[in-house]
């Protein structure tokens, strides 16, 4: 009764599995209160409570959460968004504008979800002609 493990917040994160085919186990936060200037490239899960000056590459699921603020170009799987963000976003898959979410800056998505409280400033390109661009391209179309 008394001898089992409580699983620490270290033990949760890593025994999770994405489950979405990515390269990694687990999810990486970066917690409110947190900011990291530069880049971030990462093959699993990202969830962003924090703020990041900079660009984020994920070949999985991007959370920014209520309080999460980025600025700079967002690339991944799937991204769910219910904080802020200003650059341009390129998600393959779903990407979710959720809650009181502002996003300032061009989406490129397959499938796009915008909740009716979500704030939306930009261009919005979607299709699977959008999917198959490449970082570079959208890049270069972003300006």
């Amino acid at each position: 009764m008394f001898n089992t493990k409580k699983p620490t917040t270290t033990d949760m994160i890593t025994e999770k599995p994405n489950g979405n085919g990515g390269g990694g186990t687990g999810t990486t936060l970066i917690s409110a209160g947190t900011t990291i200037k530069g880049d971030l490239s990462s093959n699993s899960d990202l969830r962003i409570d924090g703020t990041v000056i900079g660009n984020i590459n994920s070949s999985a699921k991007i959370v920014i959460g209520n309080s999460g603020v980025v600025e700079g170009d967002i690339f991944g799987n799937n991204a769910d968004i219910v904080g802020k963000t200003s650059g341009t976003i390129k998600v393959k898959e779903l990407l979710q504008l959720r809650g009181e979410c502002v996003v300032n800056g061009n989406i490129y998505a397959g499938k796009l979800q915008v909740e009716p409280s979500a704030t939306f400033n930009g261009q919005c390109h979607m299709g699977a002609n959008v999917v198959d661009m490449g970082s570079n391209e959208v890049a270069s179309l972003a300006k």
